[in-house]
């Protein structure tokens, strides 16, 4: 009987440790549905399945389809040189350099009553006309598919800067739930790139390029979506007759703080600390997948290593929030700047395949290159886009945010187009990559030299104020009614210059 006893206790002691495991589990996996729940409730459903399907489709999975679809587009379909490709990336990024423009005009231009939802409709349209144009036609002019790949980056951008929008407008009424809104665009954004890379690959594969952008007319046909669904309240005696004196005031302010010292100096380094570090991905990207000279890797093999560099970038963001983010800006930017240009020895290594003399196949050296890449290119971006947020002056802090963003955007235009510029010197050809080398060395050396303007970065760090006292009191005290409007919060751009 006593045994009997014993062994029902122990029996009950195992049932109860089983049920506690199911329902710790259950819990785990039901908190990011609570999560979900309590945004939705707080702010509204679709204003979290405007932010889901911005940054998770629209930026995150779309972004990632686009990008290797395009690569192979430009390639395969199209037969252009690398050279000739890193210019054209170039254009079909430059709606991304007026983000301020469009972020103004959701704010003190709204269409038919409402700020919101008439610009994700646009946004939406123009995305879906463009992929379809170069999915449905056969023989598109190069010319014709540049336009169509421009129109659908500024339906992106557009998108972008409406929900931001949405973000700060909603950061505003809710102070507690800053944060959460901030994790929510983040681990979209995350999520939706890891995906999208890692599928990537497996689409071209099967589809091609060009069917590739066919799909990326769902992500556009739900922002679309979106700009039918969003609550957002109607306005319909609206003064338009303000909007030329909005617009006015606003710049005024823009270059008011432009011209301050502490501002200006700044933004001269972040350009060119960006646009010196050249750009010639599509000169390695086609050696990539060259099946004379390079390791002529398959196209799942490319949507897989960009997938776990944007690991490595994730895990950048991660090391800079817990160890690094109370650095003074000087330090940091300085190490990150050295490992950036030592980093891109990598390169050098694998393309004159001293890999394979240490017995590393040259897939797994390129996933540790691209996932090292990303992880420093993210630490180096950090300190500078908290440097940013440092600059902006109340009344117009989130307009003049996308300022700088725009700057840093122009930076990414300038080292596409310099690095075209060196690949189309050194004759590296869809078929010659005999002086790919020597445009690794020289890009590498380029990426040091904003060691030397250093100078122009305040000696400060994030927990310390830029601007000085006197111009944030003038700036609070000549704030116009436009500064009322203006919400606009800058979405973290990834730096991709490889």
């Amino acid at each position: 009987m006593v045994e009997e006893e014993e062994n029902l206790e122990e029996a009950s002691v195992d049932t109860e440790e089983e049920n506690e495991s199911k329902m710790g589990f259950c819990g785990c996996s039901c908190i990011p549905i609570t999560w979900l729940k309590m945004l939705a409730t707080e702010m509204h459903w679709s204003f979290v399945l405007g932010v889901v399907v911005v940054y998770g489709i629209s930026q995150g999975l779309g972004g990632a389809l686009s990008r290797v679809g395009t690569e192979y587009y430009m390639k395969d379909v199209q037969k252009v040189q690398p050279s000739e490709a890193q210019v054209y990336g170039g254009i079909t990024s430059i709606p991304w350099l007026v983000k301020p423009l469009w972020g103004l005009l959701t704010d003190v231009v709204p269409v038919f009553g409402y700020r919101r939802r008439p610009y994700f409709i646009l946004a939406g349209f123009l995305g879906v006309i463009s992929m379809l144009l170069i999915s449905l036609h056969e023989k598109l002019h190069l010319g014709w598919a540049i336009l169509s790949l421009t129109a659908g980056s500024a339906g992106v951008a557009i998108a972008d800067v409406t929900i931001d929008a949405c973000v700060a407008q909603n950061s505003i009424k809710h102070h507690s739930l800053a944060a959460d809104m901030q994790s929510l665009c983040a681990l979209s954004s995350s999520i939706g790139a890891l995906l999208g890379f890692f599928i990537s690959g497996i689409f071209v594969h099967l589809i091609g390029p060009k069917g590739v952008f066919g799909l990326l007319t769902i992500p556009a046909g739900l922002v679309f979506l979106v700009g039918t669904l969003l609550d957002e309240p109607h306005m319909p005696d609206f003064p338009y007759r303000q909007v030329d004196q909005k617009f006015l005031d606003a710049g005024k302010a823009m270059w008011t703080t432009l011209k301050c010292p502490y501002v200006w100096k700044p933004c001269v380094y972040m350009y060119l600390s960006i646009s010196l570090c050249l750009d010639i991905h599509e000169g390695m990207f086609y050696w990539y997948t060259d099946s004379k000279g390079g390791p002529s890797l398959s196209q799942e093999k490319v949507g897989y290593i960009f997938s776990i560099g944007s690991v490595g970038s994730l895990l950048g963001a991660i090391l800079y929030q817990n160890y690094l983010k109370d650095y003074p800006f000087r330090d940091l930017l300085f190490w990150t700047q050295l490992l950036f240009g030592i980093s891109g020895m990598l390169d050098l290594i694998l393309v004159l395949r001293l890999n394979l003399r240490f017995g590393m196949s040259d897939y797994f050296f390129i996933v540790i290159d691209e996932s090292v890449y990303q992880m420093i290119g993210r630490l180096k971006w950090m300190p500078l886009l908290v440097l940013s947020s440092k600059l902006c002056p109340s009344g117009i802090a989130g307009t003049f945010f996308a300022l700088l963003m725009s700057i840093d955007n122009l930076g990414i235009l300038s080292a596409s187009w310099g690095g075209g510029f060196l690949l189309h010197i050194l004759k590296v050809t869809r078929t010659n990559f005999d002086c790919l080398w020597l445009a690794i060395l020289i890009r590498n050396i380029f990426r040091i030299s904003p060691l030397c303007l250093l100078y122009l970065i305040p000696r400060g760090d994030p927990n310390s104020s830029i601007l000085p006292a006197e111009m944030l009191d003038t700036n609070e005290r000549t704030e116009t009614p436009v500064a009322e409007n203006v919400e606009l919060v800058s979405l973290i751009s990834d730096i991709d210059v490889k």
